[in-house]
């Protein structure tokens, strides 16, 4: 099974610039704790934002939201598998990263989705490796 057949397809990504503020409101409306940061203008992805970074590195720092863009505290690694991989595949690399998501791209480099651990688990048959995921990131 590939990832694309398991991935969240076309993804909403926001701008660095976007406010704390704004970003959090986002992904209440898009029920999700994750968005990818892509800069518009090269439609090239910068980095990501959860909703854990928000409360780690920025409220509980004291910063205000209101006025504080994405790009102080978002990660710029971006972390990522092909759409048209195997499933396993994406799972031996959030294994590896400690990640519960990856950035999906199609083999131009473009956005295709998000695939979560959650994807993964309801698909593959391999248990264990899920398990070993699982315990992984959890360390």
């Amino acid at each position: 099974m590939q990832i694309k057949e398991i991935m969240s397809p076309s993804p909403e990504y926001i701008s660095p610039n976007t406010l704390l503020k704004d970003a959090a409101l986002r992904m209440r409306d898009l029920d999700t704790g994750f968005l990818p940061v892509g800069d518009k203008t090269t439609n090239k992805l910068v980095g990501t934002v959860t909703d854990r970074d928000i409360v780690i590195r920025a409220l509980a720092n004291n910063t205000d939201i209101s006025h504080t863009s994405v790009d102080q505290i978002m990660t710029g690694n971006v972390l990522y598998c092909y759409e048209d991989e195997p499933v396993e595949k994406a799972a031996e690399s959030m294994k590896k990263q400690q990640v519960r998501r990856l950035i999906v791209l199609d083999r131009n480099k473009n956005l295709a989705g998000i695939v979560s651990l959650g994807d993964v688990a309801t698909h593959i048959k391999d248990h264990k490796l899920v398990g070993d995921v699982l315990e992984s990131i959890s360390e």
